[in-house]
């Protein structure tokens, strides 16, 4: 049977179109809406463009929180994967999706996340500290800034002359390749 899926997504959305090919034409996994909570995030024109349902909540509606859970459940959404999402889920959200809610980060966690911790600052913030690998991690998300269960890490070096750009590349070649086939084998489990 197959499962709903909505992507939350605040910018660019290119993990969020990678996730959209990536089950195209799947027979396990719909990706059945983009919720955004800008309106200017790129995302939406992403998901316009490959025909995916999507939407905008304002921020009120997204600390509320009701409206959001509410176009969740009408859209018959199984499962929630965060993609570039910046803004804290209310807890609404949280327990009535417990570990059916998945985020990605640009580091190892716990090192390098948090508030605040996203994008190029995290990326920056690895280089000026020295470190030798860096890498993603996919979670279950709770009620606190990267601190969810670890699903998955995957590495990959810092080199010595890497640019905050330069960890970005390698980073987001990790996300495309590992986010699409973490998620899936979550719902294949699901039965």
């Amino acid at each position: 049977m197959s499962k709903n899926i909505a992507i939350f997504a605040s910018g660019n959305g290119t993990n969020a179109e990678n996730i959209i090919r990536y089950f195209q034409n799947s027979e396990l996994v719909n990706v059945e809406l983009v919720l955004t909570n800008r309106e200017s995030a790129f995302v939406l024109e992403r998901a316009r463009s490959l025909n995916v349902p999507f939407a905008c909540m304002g921020k009120a509606e997204w600390m509320d929180g009701t409206a959001v859970l509410s176009l969740l459940e009408n859209r018959g959404i199984d499962f929630i994967v965060l993609a570039g999402f910046l803004a804290r889920v209310p807890d609404c959200i949280l327990h009535a999706y417990p570990n059916k809610m998945i985020n990605i980060h640009p580091s190892l966690l716990p090192k390098f996340g948090g508030k605040g911790m996203y994008g190029d600052r995290v990326h920056e913030a690895v280089i000026a500290a020295g470190e030798k690998e860096s890498g993603i991690t996919i979670h279950y998300t709770n009620e606190h800034y990267d601190e969810g269960a670890i699903i998955c890490q995957v590495k990959c070096p810092v080199l010595p002359e890497d640019t905050p750009d330069d960890l970005a590349h390698r980073i987001h070649a990790l996300e495309y390749d590992t986010y699409p086939k973490v998620i899936e084998k979550l719902l294949e489990s699901e039965g």
